[in-house]
């Protein structure tokens, strides 16, 4: 069986690293899992290549494909069914070859509240989220699982938020977008959470410093400087490799159709690769 991670720029990719710990964990000595460098424009013949998949015969069997950017919502329309996670957000990270069909998921919603959940802060009463791409519609559905159904989208250019804008409204989110310059009236919300890039959300450390909580989406390098400005202030701080932690369990189970997927077995795998990279940085 086979598997694979599919987005650019994908060298940086830790999936390779989680789901081959979870298969060595599980005794699946005949799954194999990769990553290829995959844009929009390629992704449909990516698919079509992708053959025998599983229902068919053959040796090479395709169970399944992790998507990261920019294919999370480029894929929607090559999918045979979608489930209800990934309609609502717009976006597919997973890919589940069965029967000759191609199913759409997103487990991202369920890495957010799992990460969340883990460090205590399962039921926020108010939010702000920086950001309005992809990441950012998966904060929102996983908020709105956790209870709360209204939020603050703090963008560059509200003009460029009107996607997430349309997820939000779907999901029964009531949504206030503003700009970032306007954040200093949204820190005494229980929880900022930021899905900017490249630790991006740096820039507001200072301004940062003061919220309860913050989940930033950036797992390396980590710490982020506006995480350590929340944890030396007393906050509490979630990192990215939780997010991606467990919806990497969660497309294992999806993928092998087993339950019992081993976490703490991906963990240490995807901490002592973090290590490795950041001795070699």
């Amino acid at each position: 069986m086979r598997a694979a991670v599919m987005g650019s720029p994908i060298g940086h990719s830790l999936s390779p690293c989680l789901h081959r710990a979870a298969y060595r964990a599980m005794g699946l000595d005949a799954w194999s899992y990769e990553a290829f460098e995959c844009d929009e424009a390629g992704l449909a013949g990516m698919l079509e290549a992708l053959r025998p998949v599983r229902g068919e015969p053959g040796d090479d069997v395709w169970a399944g494909l992790s998507l990261t950017m920019p294919l999370k919502r480029a894929v929607l329309p090559l999918l045979d069914t979608v489930a209800e996670p990934a309609v609502e957000v717009g976006g597919a990270n997973t890919v589940v070859f069965r029967d000759g069909r191609r199913h759409g998921d997103n487990t991202d919603v369920y890495g957010i509240e799992r990460a969340l959940a883990e460090a205590g802060v399962a039921a926020p009463r108010s939010a702000a989220v920086l950001g309005g791409g992809a990441t950012a519609a998966s904060a929102l559905a996983a908020l709105r699982n956790l209870g709360l159904y209204s939020a603050t989208l703090l963008v560059r250019d509200p003009a460029r938020a009107g996607e997430t804008a349309r997820v939000a409204e779907r999901l029964g989110v009531a949504l206030a977008v503003e700009t970032f310059d306007k954040l200093d009236a949204f820190t005494g919300v229980d929880l900022v959470v930021s899905t900017l890039p490249g630790g991006a959300a740096d820039a507001f450390a200072d301004r940062l410093a003061c919220v309860p909580a913050l989940f930033d989406v950036i797992y390396a390098p980590w710490p982020t400087r506006a995480a350590s400005a929340v944890q030396a202030a007393g906050g509490t701080v979630i990192g990215g490799f939780e997010m991606l932690l467990h919806q990497a369990v969660r497309q294992v189970e999806l993928m092998t159709g087993q339950a019992g997927v081993p976490v703490q077995a991906m963990r240490e795998a995807g901490e002592a690769e973090l290590r490795r990279r950041t001795a070699l940085s």
